[in-house]
């Protein structure tokens, strides 16, 4: 059985952690085939948009835990996430195509935290979000304290980390956490209207606007003026940006190809 699952429809490449038996959570062969996958989506100009779910009841339980007390199979923390969970992250950040984090059930410690890394997360109602990591002695990774105190702020990011307590996808939305919590009946109409509107969209403005916020997490104010002077005239001198002027004046829809 393969650890991840990926399929392409409308523009979009529907990636599935596909390890249900355990939650999702993930070993090496699983990690690696992750970047794998990504990469390969960032390079296929077919694709325009990427949804990142898990296969079964979870979306992802982070770490596979009986990996790590395996004398034969433990890895070790360091190659763990050296090797596994930053280059994962690092490629949901720099992918210059939006990716939605399908939350479709449980996500937990680098579960929870590879979905805040993707550019819009949705979950459905019956979805909780866990910093497992305090829980059994460790502290959170996978960017969890950079992305978190972002989204959520300082105080309420902190304590979660410290105290490892279960949210809800409702409350999680209510804080700024994710984009949307849907109804479960509802949930997977709405990922994929959302996918194939966005696939549909002028990818390289898409691209240049995550690039922008990810380099507003650290620039100042002088350098991140700077670069959207820079990042608007590239998207100016895109096909799309012609399309998107003529569409505009002519009362029509517009058809963005991407670039």
């Amino acid at each position: 059985m393969n650890s991840i699952e990926i399929k392409i429809e409308n523009k979009v490449a529907y990636i599935a952690l596909n390890r249900p038996e355990v939650f999702n959570s993930f070993n090496r062969e699983m990690a690696l085939r992750l970047q794998s996958i990504l990469d390969d989506c960032e390079s296929n100009d077919d694709i325009r948009a990427i949804v990142l779910r898990g296969n079964g009841k979870a979306f992802c339980a982070g770490q596979d835990l009986k990996e790590v007390t395996s004398p034969e199979l433990n890895p070790g923390f360091k190659k763990i996430l050296e090797e596994h969970y930053n280059p994962i992250i690092m490629r949901l950040r720099s992918i210059k195509k939006p990716i939605i984090g399908a939350v479709n059930g449980v996500a937990a410690g680098a579960g929870a935290n590879i979905a805040l890394a993707c550019d819009i997360v949705l979950a459905h109602e019956k979805v909780s979000f866990i910093q497992a990591f305090s829980l059994i002695g460790l502290v959170p990774d996978s960017a969890g304290t950079f992305f978190l105190p972002r989204l959520i702020g300082f105080q309420k990011a902190q304590a979660l980390a410290m105290l490892g307590d279960k949210i809800s996808a409702e409350e999680a939305e209510k804080m700024g956490m994710i984009y949307r919590c849907v109804s479960l009946d509802s949930f997977e109409e709405t990922v994929s209207q959302l996918a194939e509107k966005l696939a549909n969209m002028p990818t390289k403005a898409l691209g240049f606007i995550k690039e922008l916020f990810n380099k507003s997490m650290t620039n100042t104010l002088e350098d991140q003026l700077a670069l959207e002077s820079k990042l608007q005239i590239k998207a100016a001198s895109s096909n799309d940006y012609v399309e998107g002027v003529a569409a505009f004046i002519e009362k029509r829809k517009p058809n963005f190809k991407g670039n």
